[in-house]
């Protein structure tokens, strides 16, 4: 199945509330409870792409829940916030393909897919539900049910089998002890699209804005500036400027060219003509990079073998001291004859991918070192190190 350039479409204007999010005190994400989505089709009359911003402190990258056509209806892969808005985009699916029959939450640790589940599934009650295995909660470890899966129609991937065996390969990543919790995340290929569907462990960082960001582009504004004090303007180069440095955030979370000025400084820059306004935090701007971030989003790139690469944050704090699991889960994803696109939960979809592309990934992953500590792995090290001094995180996660 050969992928078109991508369709967008965006849901019908409907009213104010039809973008609401009742939901988002349980994960104060930005933009809280306003959630815009954008529609696109990936491969024609196959896959969709629904995409939300989410992030922190304008720290905002798309997510994405994957539609997948099967036979009788509709799978929704990692589902994001059930607006009525999405909602309706959905029943124009619905009404071309059949009702949505399927709702897979494929990961036991990311609290961002896990959310929307419960919402989705009310919204969808006839749909089967279906979970990684190890659900947990924080900070308190509640049942599936009191978070509220639905009991009667809830199962568990692996353990009860898998959803659509005869139309979907599925794959699992881990699972890793994480201390708090279980790490673990199902991919699933589409055969009839030939696309991998994954979650969080592989990325395509887009060379350029995303698409999602013009139906709100402040987050890429706010972070273009170098000063509290300049207003946000709004141009391709800053766009672009504002992109590379949100990459950078929520990659390595701190990047090494990033300093944060003296209080006296921020302070000083605060509430200044132009800034004066919520949408630009009243010019409270902690940030100070050292060096060009243009610079350093090359570098971040540089890493990828043909545009997809693992993300940093993972591989530093997820799978710092498990690299031969992921590595043995990358070969077994080039074992997959029919791959021939990527479609992960954030950034690019869908990429271009190859079982023999897969392989030069992991060895170029075995040939450098492995969860470096140094310059912009920096913070991510010490974070990691802070939790096993603690024991919060175990030595040995596949113990």
């Amino acid at each position: 199945m050969a992928a078109t350039s991508p369709r967008t479409t965006l849901p019908a204007p409907g009213a104010a509330g039809d973008l609401a999010w009742p939901w988002w005190p349980l994960l104060p994400l930005y933009p809280y409870g306003r959630r815009r989505t954008l529609v696109r089709e990936l491969i024609p009359e196959q896959l969709w792409s629904f995409e939300q911003l989410q992030g922190v402190f304008y720290v905002a990258v798309p997510i994405r829940m994957t539609v997948a056509r099967v036979r009788g209806g509709l799978m929704l892969y990692a589902p994001v916030a059930p607006t009525a808005e999405l909602r309706r985009a959905l029943a124009a699916l619905e009404q071309r393909f059949g009702p949505v029959i399927t709702i897979v939450l494929p990961t036991a640790s990311g609290l961002e897919h896990k959310l929307p589940v419960p919402a989705m599934a009310r919204a969808f009650p006839q749909a089967a539900v279906w979970v990684s295995p190890g659900q947990w909660s924080f900070p308190l470890n509640l049942p599936s049910s009191w978070l509220g899966f639905p009991s009667g129609r809830t199962r568990v991937l692996g353990e009860q089998g898998f959803p659509h065996p005869d139309e979907l390969h599925w794959l699992s990543l881990g699972p890793l002890n994480l201390g708090l919790g279980r790490f673990q995340e199902f991919s699933c290929l589409h055969r009839p699209s030939s696309a991998l569907l994954i979650t969080d462990a592989l990325v395509a960082i887009n060379p350029q804005p995303p698409e999602l960001f013009n139906l709100d582009p402040t987050p890429l504004l706010f972070h273009a500036r170098d000063r509290g004090d300049q207003p946000l303007q709004d141009s391709p180069e800053l766009r672009l400027k504002g992109w590379q440095r949100l990459a950078l955030f929520a990659s390595y979370l701190r990047p090494e060219a990033l300093n944060v000025p003296p209080l006296g400084q921020l302070l000083g820059q605060a509430f200044r003509p132009g800034c004066r306004n919520a949408r630009s935090y009243f010019g409270l701007y902690p940030f100070q990079w050292s060096r060009s971030s243009a610079a350093v989003f090359a570098e971040l790139q540089a890493q990828a073998v043909g545009g997809v690469q693992v993300a940093p944050v993972l591989e530093r704090l997820v799978f710092p001291r498990a690299q031969g699991l992921l590595l043995e889960w990358l070969r077994q994803l080039a074992r997959l004859p029919e791959l021939r696109w990527l479609v992960p939960a954030h950034y690019d979809a869908p990429v271009p991918c190859s079982a023999a592309q897969l392989l030069q990934l992991a060895e170029a992953l075995e040939r450098r070192r492995w969860a470096p500590d140094q310059g912009d792995w920096g913070y991510l090290a010490g974070i990691d190190s802070w939790l096993l001094r603690r024991g919060v995180v175990p030595e040995q996660p596949l113990g």
